[in-house]
Order: C-alpha cells, then structure tokens, then sequence
C-alpha cells in the first residue's frame, strides 16, 4: 500500500500533467487557427507546436525532479531555454497569434527554473523578459505598454509563485510524514533505552551478589560443606526474587492505561487525517478489564491506520462493551489480521468477546465485551 506522502506525490503530478494538456491543448488551438487564417505556413506551424510540446514536457520534467531533490538539472534548463526562445522567436517572426497570450510561454520556463537558480538571477530574468515582452507588444498592438506592462507582470508572479506552490505542499507533506515516523522512532528508542535501564537496575546487583555467591560456594564446598550450602539456599533465594522482579517489570509493560491510550488513538487517528470522536464511560471497570480494552482500542487504531483510508472513526465504551467503527474500506478484507487474532485469543481467555467485521455500508466495526 503506498504511503501517503507518495499519494500525494502522485495526485500532484497528475494534476500538473493534466494542467499541462489543458494548457498546451489551448495554446496548440491558436496556432492552428492562425495557420488556418493564412497568418503562418504549415512549416512554422509544426516547429511552433513541437517547441511548445517540448517547453511543456521540460516543464514537467523539471518540477518532477525537484519533488525528488535531485540535484540541478542543467541541461534541462537549457534545452528548455532554447525551446521557449524558438517558440517565441517564430512567433514573432511569423505572428501566428495576435495579442499577448501566446508570449506567456516563457514564463513556463522562468516558473521551472524559480525551483534551481537563485533569487536575485530569477528577479533580472523576470524583469528583462517582463519589460521587453511589454516594448514588444505595445509597438506590434494596439495595447498599451502600461496594459502589456500588467499582464506580463502578473504572469511573472503567478506562474513561479503557482510553481514554488506545488512543489512547497509536497515538501511539507513529505516533511510532516517523515516527522512522524522520527518521532515513532525515537519514542521506540527511548522506551528500549528505559527497560534495558530497568532490567539494569533490577538484575545487576542481584546477578553480582548471585555470581560472588556461588564463587564462594564452590570454594566452600570441598571445606565447610554445612555454609557452602547455607550460600547456595542464599543464591537460591537471590535468583527467585531477581525472577519475581522480572516478571512483575514485564507486566507493567504489558499493562496499557486505557485513558492515555485513548487519547494517543485520538490525536493519531486525526493526525492521519481522520476525525475522532470518542465516548468511554468505563470508571467502573477493574483494572485487568481496562487493560483488555486498552489493547483492543490500539489493535483497533492501528487496523484503521494500515487498512484503510478513513476519514472519520468513532469509539464508543459503555461499561464493558468497546465498539470501534470506521469509514474508508472499499474492498472485503483478505483474512483476520495476525493482531485481530491475538486480541481475539487474549478476550476469550479472559472470558470475553471479540469481533471484528467491514459492513456492506462501507464501514468496518471492532467490538469488544470483557466482563465488568
């Protein structure tokens, strides 16, 4: 299943692909309808269409490159260049389109390279084509230099502004992805870092003084048998309790707080885009009861993070009863996820129950009952 920063990669550049049809569909209709007019041979007509085509699929190259961080396409940018200048040129040789569309094509290729030169070089390229389209139109039209002079200058912000846009919001997107997955890791990190600390803390003295006992011990044994025996029941002792602190530490990790983690479900569920609403009325329950439907609120959370693309969910706690419901299913699930079975296992050992099933609505429900 593709992340969301790809989706979003991909619906970008389908919309600046589609964008760049429509606009080179448009642009191609004026040269033919100029070539149909007489105003340009067949000839001119071709070279115009196949520079536009190339300023066009440069274009999308170019930004394409720059979703990916790749480093200055040079060449790119020069072909690119040669090609706006050849469709403009034979423009202005031949006229094929009468006004000041036509001419915004070169800010086609000042958007692209927006995303790889400096700024102080993007403002002197802007404004030297800026004021001679302007010279250009107000002495080939009937149009003003004050009017040609606005409509080039608004093309000149728009078009790199609209293409620092496009690549700006999949940047954050990307950005805001990898975040999430850092702060994953380290919280991963430091909740390894913590437990080895605790095992430290629990098993060090208790493994040292064992180790120094039994070295005695085996000193003792061939010398004074009655307290090399008293130093094993010692060393007994020492390894029982150093097991009970073991076991009693890896149940508190096992053990989850329903309401915290209620509220990490909230705020992961809504940062994925999903809006939460939670209902838990669940102060009654003993403790192990909590923790059973701590577990099933995470297995249940996690379930609507990789299975589908919801955009709403709702968690409902009535005593003993959990019911998870989501949008954003659009096929019958494969089989019970290897999590769903182990919850499901771990209720009916509890003596409760467990279900979890996609409704022909299109939602999929999680429901849990453990005994109150």
């Amino acid at each position: 299943m593709a992340t969301r920063p790809e989706t979003a990669k991909k619906i970008l550049l389908r919309w600046m692909y589609g964008s760049m049809a429509l606009m080179g569909v448009f642009y191609s209709w004026f040269v033919v309808a100029a070539a149909m007019d007489g105003r340009a041979s067949p000839p001119v007509m071709l070279a115009v269409l196949v520079s536009l085509g190339g300023v066009l699929v440069f274009y999308c190259l170019i930004l394409r490159d720059a979703y990916d961080d790749r480093p200055l396409p040079a060449v790119k940018l020069a072909v690119s260049a040669l090609l706006t200048a050849a469709a403009v040129g034979l423009q202005t040789l031949s006229s094929p389109v009468d006004g000041g569309t036509w001419e915004s094509v070169a800010y086609i290729w000042l958007a692209s390279a927006t995303l790889y030169l400096p700024l102080w070089s993007i403002v002197g390229l802007g404004t030297a084509l800026t004021a001679g389209l302007a010279v250009y139109a107000s002495t080939t039209t009937d149009l003003s230099w004050q009017g040609s002079l606005m409509t080039y200058l608004l093309s000149a912000l728009l078009w790199p502004a609209a293409t620092w846009i496009w690549c700006w919001l999949w940047r954050t997107i990307r950005d805001a992805h990898d975040g999430q997955a850092a702060k994953a890791r380290l919280a991963v990190s430091e909740e390894r870092l913590r437990f080895a600390r605790d095992l430290h803390d629990l098993l060090g003295h208790s493994l040292s003084v064992i180790t120094l006992k039994s070295e005695l011990s085996a000193k003792l044994a061939t010398k004074d048998a009655g307290r090399a025996a008293s130093e094993m029941s010692e060393v007994r002792r020492l390894a029982a309790e150093s097991l009970v602190e073991v076991r009693v530490a890896v149940d508190g990790y096992r053990s989850l707080d329903l309401d915290a983690e209620l509220a990490g479900v909230r705020a992961a569920l809504e940062a994925a885009g999903a809006r939460c609403t939670i209902e838990a009325r669940a102060d009654e329950l003993p403790p192990p009861a909590r923790t059973l439907l701590a577990w099933a609120v995470r297995e249940g959370a996690t379930n609507v993070l990789k299975h589908s693309r919801a955009t709403r969910c709702s968690i409902t706690i009535d005593g003993g009863v959990l019911e998870m419901r989501n949008d954003g299913v659009h096929a019958p699930a494969a089989g019970t996820g290897s999590g769903l079975r182990g919850l499901a296992e771990r209720m009916a050992i509890a003596g409760g129950s467990f279900s979890a099933t996609p409704t022909p609505a299109g939602e999929f429900v999680l429901r849990a009952e453990v005994r109150a």
